[in-house]
């Protein structure tokens, strides 16, 4: 069913507003304005304009999840020409979930592999346009996570596909496909020449610290140079130390770098993710990422990973001997889980998983001019402590 508008969406909640606020949304679906809920002005309202009266629910935009590696079975280091159908399904499926856009992740594989998914995925972005279709997920880009990262802290990364942080290296991971490249995780401590994070920035490729043993001093010396991300924020790099903070700690220091993190309560112990964001300043250094996994949309089960098999339980992934590889969480579980566990109020919640990951790829979307179809509506049960949410509009043709 269409939305009906014009309309006037009257005592909203919006993140970064204080009070009640109305939005206004035109003809033809877009949000023209926002303006305090009681606010008198003077305008002759279309004689169609219908009132939607949200009672103090919070509206956002949908999340922006800047670290997932597949959805339903389907892991992208995967993608070929056999199964690239199933990219609009993912996308549908991912808008479902409240994600309007995403960074399809590329794990660490072979050269090989990465070259033939970003070709399916730069046609399928090619073939999508600007995505017209507002009620599916859009794909801003790929995220590489690896093969540049340290081997003592690989994680669930195949040691074999590891390679070298050189210029030459990354000109051949990277192919014909750069402009469809959008972060980079890399170890910056594997860069003996200091010329690699500068040549990624140049061709306007995020720079995301991780999987790394770097020190604060070299890790400060990589921001210096331009990378201004750190992933998944406390895996896959070395602990808090009061006397030797390490990248994690020069990167909660730094007032121009963001750290991705998940809040899936396997990752990161609530504890500390409560640490985490006060240290943080909250979403001005923060963002949630799902770090989902191919399953995510699947039941608990056993699957395929590369060549060899993850166990889901509960939405949590581990290799068989039990190393942790990711989760199967949508990634607005996240913001709910911050207001259940009671470290996040729901303003700041939503905000990690909206504006915050626009903020840390330097995507200047404003809920001022997007399409009411991103919106979603959050209400908060007092009593439960608990966060729903659903699509405020249903605007599929289908």
């Amino acid at each position: 069913m269409l939305a009906p508008f014009p309309i006037d969406i009257i005592n909203a909640r919006v993140p970064g507003y204080e009070d009640l606020q109305m939005l206004l949304v035109n003809s033809q679906g877009m949000i023209e304005q926002i303006l305090p809920t009681y606010t008198v002005f003077k305008r002759v309202p279309p004689p169609d304009l219908q009132i939607l009266d949200v009672r103090g629910d919070w509206i956002s935009l949908g999340g922006v999840d800047l670290q997932i590696n597949g959805a339903l079975g389907l892991a992208f280091p995967d993608l070929q020409a056999e199964n690239a159908h199933m990219m609009p399904k993912i996308c549908q499926f991912l808008w479902n979930a409240g994600v309007d856009a995403f960074l399809p992740t590329l794990v660490t594989t072979g050269v090989e592999n990465i070259q033939r998914s970003l070709a399916v995925i730069a046609k399928f972005m090619a073939t999508d346009g600007e995505n017209l279709h507002l009620w599916r997920s859009r794909i801003l880009g790929v995220h590489l996570e690896g093969p540049f990262l340290n081997f003592h802290k690989r994680g669930a990364h195949p040691a074999e596909y590891l390679l070298p942080l050189t210029i030459d290296e990354v000109k051949r991971v990277l192919g014909d496909y750069a402009d469809i490249v959008k972060v980079v995780t890399l170890a910056p401590e594997l860069d003996a020449t200091g010329e690699v994070i500068p040549y990624l920035r140049s061709l306007g490729i995020t720079v995301s610290l991780g999987h790394s043993q770097a020190t604060a001093a070299q890790a400060q010396q990589a921001f210096e140079m331009g990378a201004r991300m750190v992933t998944h924020a406390f895996n896959a790099m070395p602990l808090l130390h009061h006397r030797e903070p390490g990248l994690l700690g020069a990167a909660i220091t730094h007032p121009e770098v963001m750290c991705g993190f998940i809040a899936d309560g396997q990752h990161v112990s609530p504890t500390m993710i409560d640490i985490l964001l006060r240290a943080s300043h909250y979403q001005k250094g923060l963002f949630l990422v799902s770090d989902a996994l191919s399953p995510l949309g699947l039941p608990d089960g056993i699957y395929p990973w590369d060549n060899r098999q993850i166990e889901v339980k509960a939405g949590t992934a581990r290799l068989p001997d039990g190393t942790l590889s990711g989760t199967t969480l949508p990634l607005l579980v996240g913001v709910q889980n911050l207001v259940q566990w009671g470290i996040c109020d729901v303003e700041v919640a939503i905000a990690l998983a909206t504006d915050a990951p626009r903020k840390a790829i330097g995507l200047s979307e404003s809920i001022v001019g997007a399409s009411a179809s991103q919106l979603l509506r959050w209400q908060f049960d007092e009593a439960t402590k608990k966060l729903t949410w659903k699509r405020l509009f249903n605007l599929s043709s289908g």
